[in-house]
């Protein structure tokens, strides 16, 4: 049993090896930004920011495992020996701020071929720059207008999972410490979770062991190359909103099997498999599935979801509701914003000597 022991926001957290120097994480944030899946100088200077600002772990955005499961032409990739150069360089940066560098390995399933938010983040054809097909656990699209997506086959699936597996020691290359499966969202991994988008008959549809069975394996071909040392986090989406589908009930048992293959924490998103989900979107709204997989599965979890403020941060972790909190828009705002919290929190932190005199 997880015990709470007293942690705040600002209590250092070890995972494995890797020691996290607060309970802040950067959330995996697109971009869309990338050229043939390569990261580049806005990476640098977006990533860096986060961990000059004090975060303890900075996590890349959703980084495509192959070509085709990138969710626009200008995703950031992980699929080529030629894409960890600059990652190392960006990850270095990371560590010498005193920060982590973590990965997120993605694979966009039937939400793949799509366009930037700012460019319409609509369906792209071949003609328009996407690419066909693109690969889900049925043939059943997104949404109107979306492609109808190719249902993997055996030998696709074996692909995927290597795939990750491969993707897993890039990252490790590069000099990440943490990788988290994108397992949330709609995208490939939940929607072979997901009875809404799964009508399988094989070993990979049907029972909720069966349309499980894929991101084990794929957490399993990673902790192949994984070192042990390092923490491995899974995020998922922990309902669907929508009945019928994916449910906390589900995520609880998903977690207790995930747990004895090595993971070490559950970043609990939800929702992005239907188009149609009444989502009751608000501060901190996802909150209480951490907090229930945390305290039924027995393991690490971290809370994310319109989280903005120091007292409401602290509070999670003081309360036991999570072990970390992550931001994403937050940080798009306020990319200093630990440094910035622990006044309120009347906590002390180490300051970068070049910004110190701003923040006395």
């Amino acid at each position: 049993m997880l015990i709470h022991d007293g942690a705040h926001l600002f209590t250092p957290l070890r995972l494995r090896e890797v020691e996290l120097r607060n309970r802040i994480v950067v959330s995996p944030m697109c971009q869309y930004s990338s050229v043939d899946g390569f990261a580049h100088d806005w990476h640098l200077v977006h990533l860096g920011s986060r961990a000059v600002g004090g975060a303890a772990l900075v996590f890349t955005e959703a980084s495509a495992v192959t070509e085709d499961g990138r969710i626009s032409p200008d995703d950031l990739g992980i699929w080529k020996d030629e894409q960890v150069e600059m990652l190392s360089r960006i990850f270095h940066f990371i560590e010498a701020q005193g920060a982590v560098a973590g990965m997120q390995l993605a694979h966009a399933g039937r939400k793949a071929s799509t366009s930037a938010p700012w460019k319409g983040h609509a369906p792209l054809s071949p003609a328009e720059g996407g690419w066909n097909p693109i690969v889900a656990p049925s043939a059943l699209a997104f949404d109107q207008g979306y492609q109808v997506p190719q249902a993997l086959d055996r030998a696709g699936i074996d692909k995927v999972i290597r795939a990750f597996g491969e993707a897993a020691g890039r990252a490790l290359a590069a000099g990440a410490k943490v990788v988290e499966i994108h397992a949330a969202h709609g995208y490939l991994l939940h929607s072979f979770a997901s009875p809404l988008s799964n009508q399988r008959t094989d070993e990979y549809g049907g029972s909720f062991e069966n349309r499980t069975r894929l991101l084990c394996h794929v957490t399993e071909e990673i902790r192949k190359v994984w070192p042990e040392k390092y923490p491995l986090f899974v995020r998922i989406s922990a309902t669907d909103w929508v009945e019928g589908g994916w449910t906390a009930e589900d995520s609880v048992a998903l977690a207790k099997k995930l747990g004895p293959l090595g993971v070490d924490l559950i970043d609990c998103s939800s929702g992005g498999n239907v188009p149609d989900a009444k989502i009751p979107v608000g501060s901190g709204y996802q909150v209480p599935f951490a907090a229930k997989v945390r305290a039924e599965a027995e393991i690490r979890t971290g809370a994310v979801g319109m989280i903005t403020a120091p007292e409401q941060a602290d509070q999670i972790v003081r309360m036991g509701e999570a072990d970390v909190v992550l931001m994403a828009r937050e940080f798009l705002r306020h990319p200093y914003w630990p440094l910035n919290a622990a006044r309120p929190l009347h906590q002390k932190v180490a300051v970068p000597a070049q910004y110190g005199r701003a923040f006395q």
